[in-house]
């Protein structure tokens, strides 16, 4: 099991947030990769753990053949932008963008005067040319809810993200080989603590798939489905 630490990365940001990037896939950065960041697994190319200055906001701006994932940790956002103008998202709740070949300009805004906690995530679609198309979900509490690829009410494709809202003692089975992000709280896993700001890669030869909350956590897991 790898192990790639928030205080082991650079602290970058842009505009009103501050930012640690975790994955930063060489195959859509090249040179421009952070060192120490990893590669990603599948079509999923990018993870950065943000937090948005209090009434930080990332201005407006667009994407093109790429899916935006937005999972709240913290707080809240505003959402504006040419999908689902006016729409706000609050802790636990994920927001997913796709670009395709239409694209989508945006601008997520932090309503409030404490700073709050947000993970994007970056995949490439497998199917270039698609129509722009906004989803927002509330994982259900104690459960791993898939909210990207592989079920009918998510966009389609081989790249799975999934979510966990935990409470102290939850227990959840992880798909091996996978990315696990622990974006708050603390859990144990293959008998270690992992802390919130960690990244684990593990490895198919991982025979303990659980992961158990030791306290009030989330998790973002990104494995690929079988073909």
């Amino acid at each position: 099991m790898e192990k790639l630490s928030k205080v082991d990365l650079r602290e970058g940001g842009f505009a009103g947030l501050k930012e640690h990037r975790f994955v930063m896939d060489s195959r859509v950065f090249g040179r421009g990769k952070e060192p120490k960041t990893w590669d990603g697994v599948g079509h999923f190319v990018y993870l950065a753990d943000a937090r948005f200055m209090p009434k930080g906001e990332t201005m407006m701006h667009g994407h093109r053949e790429v899916d935006v994932i937005s999972v709240m940790v913290k707080g809240q956002i505003a959402h504006e932008g040419s999908l689902e103008h006016g729409q706000s998202i609050v802790a636990k709740q994920v927001q997913v963008q796709r670009a395709g070949g239409e694209g989508f300009s945006h601008n997520e805004i932090n309503p409030d005067d404490v700073e709050n906690q947000m993970i994007q995530l970056w995949v490439m679609p497998e199917t270039l040319g698609e129509r722009a198309d906004y989803r927002l979900y509330s994982p259900v509490d104690g459960e791993l809810t898939p909210i990207y690829g592989g079920a009918a009410q998510t966009f389609n494709s081989r790249t799975q993200v999934s979510v966990a809202n935990l409470n102290s003692g939850d227990e959840i089975a992880l798909p091996t080989p996978a990315l696990i992000y622990v974006s708050d709280g603390s859990v144990t896993l293959a008998n270690e603590t992992v802390s919130a700001g960690t990244l684990v890669r593990s490895t198919q030869a991982q025979l303990d798939t659980k992961l158990t909350a030791v306290e009030e956590s989330q998790v973002i897991v990104v494995s690929l489905l079988d073909s």
